[in-house]
């Protein structure tokens, strides 16, 4: 057996003459895939790629790029040849259905013009039960003449002009409205003639999710009848007749008889200046009639949608089987002719732990069984069918449904439809009846329709063009004949004067004209532009998206268009929901001859359900996304908003061909309020607050080795890290191999403390990317828990946002409102978290996670460019990569945040010129421990030329040379040899020095000493730079591996004296025993004549402890960063997290390079929300003053207070009240946000003498109030 889990290069044994293509399948065992705790064995070839779905699909596929088109009708298949296989040698295969027949697909797939020949064969079939699979075959085929798809030119909108109201209907047939619903609608009937009423409507039928040549840009509008137009006015006795189709029907391409979006189906009605479309005289033709027909396709089904078993995808349930086993369900066919079939559709689906079934009686007789499987991860409800033709012998038909649960009481069935297609006799019985043929092959024939029972028609209309009605006037008599040219698409209605409809009017049915498809192309000038960008946006989030507009205009000179979602439905659905409307506007968009393909981007501005129609509490269907119609597998059941970046003909269904043309990315906003949160996020990315050497780092995350296969998971992450560095090595990437941290046992099982700290400290730190591997879910990270929903709601690093990659399972299930993701949370985190997720929602199995990870990391890091894109189109370029596309499961990944946004990766170069006064390029000693090192160095520009006009600050990182790790084995997995698997890597050196320098014209000077701790081995080590520009947001980045590092000055002064150690909580003028927050900002300040050791030397850490309890040990080493130009000084600022409420003593050692030690501590109290408020520590300062002082003050509040000062003279006047509220900044619990000038009310100078003052505090939240009073004198 094949175990592969690396990208597999594939090569195809192909022949090619001309158009004919000899293709051999080399088969080659079998490949082992892996997904959360399921192997699944499936056969391998060493020249297709796999592509496979449990319980779905089994499918190989190969690809290659060309140059045209290929006819997919000219394809021809021969020379099969096949061999035997064993289906039962391959758990993977166990559930899946083979066909009689070889199944493939051969066609041209696109992606920005770009073209390949895609090939996708199920290769194993069942011939009477013997199974086989495909050796090699033959194709045969011609390519297209033209491989352009046609522009779209500028339309204008119909709705610019007139007025426009907008109503609903509920079912199919004929609608009548009168003077009062035109009334209620808001139509000023005063105003009007009744010839311009125009009404519109694609009706309740879903638009097609295939992309066309032709589709509709505008509402489509319908045919009508008013009755009493003529006399120019809109009269009581005046009404409109036209014909509506509700929301129920058939759809092939969802499987239902229910609109997906919509229970109610908008239409719109409009005056204008125009004459509308009225309903015209019907013109039989002229010849004889070949056939008679005189009945028609009866179509009756029961389906409701009340149930998603899964919570996943776009199939719901209706009727609910459990201890009520038995359900019955009539059917009434009217006139049906019982000498011909009826084709019966049942589909159901169960939850059961063991197999189960249903059975099917018609009339009382048996007549079928559905079975259903077992459910198990990833499978969470099986489904069965039944379709096919049988004969009743009356109109009354009882369809019997008997669910066996084999036992088991908690297994449940649902039933989704039952369907039944007849055929009855052309029979009025009153009212209106719809009559068309589906089973006749009379095409262009002149037929005679004969209908009986006639006498009560009123009418007939032949609506099989709604734009072009025609009305065709019985003759009162018992039986009536029409002549018509027989087309499938012939549809009527025949009605009489007794039975219409009434549409329903909602709540605001007055619409403002709109003129999208033109407004789309103009700027503010009125100048035709080409759209970079589009933002598709709910109207309560519209302000948030044009925040979000602004910033990629401004930032990258992007063209953006921010559109209203509801005016994309009204242009391109009559307003009715519906994701090919979105589409098919962004194609009108792309596909455009002023657009010439240059839309690059769209943003999917708010949140998105598996619930189209807000039948779940807290639904979150505010930009909706495709769902797969398969709704029942973690692992094939895909959301994915793929579908809106496809713009090629023939591309929707979401088959495995189709590749993307538009980077997309979606804003998970489920309110204005969370918009305003991400787009501040997103806004602060660019910020000067935002620039910093963080963005130099990068952290690599993987899963520990639970089984043998999975040492492939630290691997990746390990060769992940290593191909960034090596291509891009002016990154600092940390590893945390989880195997490699001590694995300590719990009550809740094994977990990693000292992994999660690492994460949870690297990313507070700031890391450009972080890239997790490993298991995963909606809950967190890993089996042991490392990064959780807590710690990912939690987590503070504002001005330092990752973007988060983690091709793991479920990590963001984003589709269901009511089971929030970790990462949602880390997302949606106000106070830092990630600005963008690289995430899946779906389980994946890991070798595709390995092939995406390592096919990302190249388009993500540019890492054979210097050229970046943005992050969507990263994931854009891996999904099209022919490492990737052969598998569906790339849909499951998705791109969370601005698709526009790219990496804050600084530009080159920073070199170091001289070292020690000897020019870089003759500098060949070794740089010592203890030595006094001088380092000089420029600002360079992309063409060597140093930037003279270059002034900013510096950050200077000098590593040790790499460190050799080795994984722990913590689990005792071993390999095949029974020896355990351990994994050898490389991490950076610990650091030697980091520090800042200025940096004027373009040029910059520092001085550190070694620390003694220094590795003695002489090597390579790193210097790494970060440079920001004052007064401007540019930052530059550089580096250097060439210089040696390594041994012990001998001859180095001596250093006997320990580093001075001062320490604060949250503020510098925070006096010892204050009161603090639960998370409070240590801030040490250090001092030593040589420098700070923070070189990890053994025992030489600087460590914080807190309340001298070892388990509350902190080592601030990385978090040390000397003062600007001055190695001497320096300083930490580390985020202490959830202390309990109460007293605490914190000491901190610190080590200066020499090894000398020193030691300070710092007690504190952390306040405890629940008790009264505290105000301590009131002092003004400076007293006594002449013309200024600050109020300085403890308090106990995390949030903000009312501050009161009031000022009496010693006999108790007030003469100043100063009024105010705390800052919240950093969590601050000091307060010296007040000032005085020693003036009163009036502005007036006091005399000088002594004076009382009272501070009073305020918490609006707590409801409590506390003050406290002092002495001050004025000089």
């Amino acid at each position: 057996m094949r175990i592969v889990n690396l990208i597999c290069f594939f090569f195809f044994h192909v022949i090619i003459h001309a158009q004919s293509i000899e293709i051999r399948v080399d088969w080659d065992g079998s490949e082992l895939l892996e997904m959360g705790k399921k192997y699944y064995e499936i056969p391998y070839s060493k020249n297709f790629d796999n592509n496979f779905s449990y319980g779905n699909h089994y499918k190989i596929v190969q690809q290659w790029t060309d140059d045209n088109l290929i006819d997919p009708k000219s394809i021809k298949i021969s020379d099969l040849k096949y061999s035997d296989i064993n289906v039962n040698d391959y758990s993977g295969l166990e559930r899946l259905k083979f066909e009689d027949e070889l199944k493939f697909h051969f066609q041209s797939s696109i992606s920005k013009n770009k073209i390949f020949s895609f090939l996708e064969l199920s290769p194993v079939i069942n011939i009477d039960g013997k199974y086989k699979k495909v050796d090699g075959f033959k194709i045969e085929f011609k390519y297209s003449k033209s491989n352009k798809s046609t522009k779209n030119s500028i339309q204008p909108s119909k709705m610019r002009n007139g007025q426009w109201y907008q109503f609903y209907v509920q079912e199919t047939g004929i609608h009548r409205i009168d003077k009062d619903f035109l009334e209620d609608l808001g139509v000023d009937l005063n105003e009007i003639n009744p010839k311009k009423i125009k009404i519109f409507g694609q009706g309740g039928y879903m638009l097609d999710l295939i992309n066309h040549e032709e589709y509709k840009l505008d509402p489509i509008e319908n045919s009508i009848k008013v009755f009493g137009e003529d006399d120019g006015e809109f009269n009581s006795n005046d009404f409109i007749l036209f014909y509506a189709t509700g929301p129920k029907g058939p759809n092939s391409q969802s499987d239902t008889n229910l609109n997906l979006y919509e229970d109610r189906v908008k239409y719109f009605l409009s005056v204008g200046s125009e004459d509308g479309l009225r309903i015209d005289n019907f013109e039989e033709p002229i010849g004889q009639s070949t056939h008679i027909i005189d009945y028609y396709t009866n179509y009756k089904f029961i389906e409701t949608d009340n149930y998603n078993l899964a919570k996943i995808g776009r199939r719901w349930f209706g009727e609910r089987f459990d201890f009520e086993n038995v359900k019955d369900f009539q059917f009434n066919f009217e006139n049906l002719k019982t000498d011909m079939p009826v084709r019966l559709k049942i589909y159901a689906a169960a939850t059961s732990e063991i197999s189960t079934s249903m059975s099917v009686d018609v009339n009382n007789s048996p007549l079928t069984n559905l079975f259903f499987g077992s459910i198990g991860d990833p499978i969470l409800a099986v489904a069965d069918n039944y379709s096919s033709d049988i004969f009743l012998n009356a109109s009354e038909t009882n369809i019997r449904l008997t669910y066996n649960n084999n036992g088991n009481p908690s297994s449940s069935a649902y039933l989704d439809y039952i369907s039944l297609e007849g055929t009855s006799d052309l029979i009025f019985n009153n009212g209106q009846l719809i009559f068309y043929n589906n089973d006749i092959d009379y095409l262009d024939q002149i037929v005679s329709y004969q209908i009986s029972n006639s006498q009560d028609i009123n009418n007939i209309w032949d609506i099989s063009n709604i734009s072009d009605i025609k009305e065709i006037t019985p003759q009162n008599q018992n039986i009536f004949s029409f002549k018509s040219v027989f087309l499938p698409s012939n549809k009527f209605i025949a009605f009489d004067d007794n039975e219409f409809l009434i549409p329903s009017i909602g709540d605001f049915p007055e619409i403002v004209n709109q003129n999208l498809k033109e407004d789309i192309f103009s700027n503010s000038f009125g100048e035709i532009m080409p759209v970079d960008y589009l933002i598709i946006a709910r109207s309560d989030m519209l302000n948030q998206a044009e925040r979000l507009a602004n910033i990629n205009r401004e930032v990258y000179g992007l063209n953006v268009k921010v559109v209203e979602i509801q005016k994309i439905y009204n242009e391109f659905n009559s307003g009715n929901q519906d994701i090919a409307a979105l589409r098919n506007f962004v194609r009108y968009v792309y596909n455009n001859e002023i657009n010439n393909s240059a839309l690059k981007y769209l943003c999917l501005f708010g949140d998105a359900s598996y619930d189209y129609k807000d039948r779940i509490p807290n639904n979150t269907n505010i930009i909706p996304s495709w769902h797969s119609l398969n709704s029942y597998s973690l692992s094939s059941s895909f959301i994915s908003d793929d579908f809106y970046g496809m713009m090629d003909l023939g591309e929707g269904l979401m088959t495995n061909s189709d590749k993307l043309d538009i980077a997309v990315g979606r804003i998970l906003a489920d309110s204005n309020e969370r918009a305003i949160d991400l787009v501040d996020k997103i806004e602060s990315y660019y910020n000067q607050e935002s620039y910093g050497d963080w963005r130099n780092k990068l952290m690599v995350i993987s899963d520990d080795v639970d089984e043998p296969w999975e040492n492939v998971i630290q691997t990746t992450s390990n060769n992940i890290a290593d191909i960034i560095s090596e291509n891009k090595p002016f990154f600092n990437t940390k590893k945390i191999i989880s195997d490699a941290y001590n694995q300590e046992t719990s009550s809740g099982g094994e977990r990693y403390p000292e992994v999660k700290s690492q994460i949870i400290n690297g990313m507070k730190q700031g890391a450009l990317v972080v890239n997790y591997f490993g298991h995963g879910g909606e809950d967190g990270l890993a089996r042991e828990r490392i990064f959780d929903k807590i710690d990912a709601a939690e987590i503070t690093n504002s001005n330092k946002l990752n973007c988060f990659v983690s091709v793991t399972c479920e990590f963001t299930k984003f589709d269901n409102p009511n089971r929030e993701t970790a990462g949602e949370f880390l997302y949606w985190n106000k106070n830092g978290g990630s600005v963008a997720l690289i995430t899946t929602t779906r389980q994946i199995f890991v070798s595709v996670g390995v092939n995406f990870n390592l096919t990302l990391e190249n388009y993500l890091f540019s890492l054979n460019s210097e050229t970046y894109t943005s992050m969507a189109e990263a994931l854009r370029l891996t999904k099209i990569d022919s490492a990737i596309s052969s598998s569906d499961q790339r849909r499951l990944v998705f791109f969370i945040g601005d698709p526009a946004m790219k990496l804050a990766i600084p530009s080159p170069d920073i070199r170091i010129t001289q070292i020690n006064d000897v020019a870089i390029e003759n500098f060949e000693s070794n740089i010592r421990g203890l030595d006094l090192v001088n380092i000089k160095g420029g600002v360079f520009g992309g063409d060597g030329i140093l930037l003279d006009s270059y002034n900013g600050e510096l950050t200077a990182t000098v590593f040790d040379k790499e460190i050799q790790r080795s994984t722990l084995a913590n689990d005792g997995t071993t390999n095949s040899f029974d020896d355990p698997i351990i994994l050898n890597f490389e991490t950076l050196g610990e650091i030697l020095f980091r520090g800042k320098s200025s940096i004027s014209d373009g040029q910059f000077e520092f001085n550190f000493v070694v620390p003694r701790d220094v590795g003695m081995n002489i090597d390579n080590g790193k210097f790494s730079f970060y440079s920001k520009e004052s007064n401007n947001l540019q930052d530059n980045n550089g580096h250097n591996l060439t210089i040696l590092i390594g041994g012990v000055n001998e001859d180095a002064e001596d250093d006997n004296i320990g580093p001075e150690i001062n320490l604060f909580m949250n503020d510098e003028s925070f006096i010892t025993g204050g009161i603090t927050n639960e998370n409070p900002n240590l801030i040490v300040k250090l001092f030593d004549e040589n420098g700070i050791n923070t070189s990890s030397g053994v025992g030489h850490d600087i460590v914080a402890i807190l309340d001298s309890n070892e388990a509350d040990t902190y080592r601030l080493n990385e978090y040390y960063e000397a003062n600007l130009d001055d190695y001497q000084n320096g300083s930490i600022n580390f985020p202490l997290n959830d202390l309990s409420p109460g007293p605490h003593t914190l000491s901190l050692k610190a080590w200066d390079v020499y090894n000398n030690s020193s030691e300070s501590e710092i007690d504190f109290v952390v306040f405890d929300e629940n008790q009264d408020l505290v105000i301590d520590n009131v002092l003004n300062y400076p007293n006594p003053f002449f013309n200024y002082t600050e109020f300085w003050f403890n308090h106990n509040s995390s949030s903000s207070l009312n501050v009161t000062i009031q000022i009496f003279t010693i006999s108790g006047r007030l003469v100043k009240t100063i009024n105010g509220l705390t800052s919240t900044a950093l969590n601050d619990s000091f307060s010296r946000d007040f000032s005085w000038d020693g003036r009163d009310d009036f502005g007036d100078k006091l005399a000088k003498g002594v004076y009382i003052y009272k501070i009073s505090l305020r918490s609006e939240i707590l409801n409590k109030s506390v003050s406290k009073t002092e002495k001050l004198v004025i000089l």
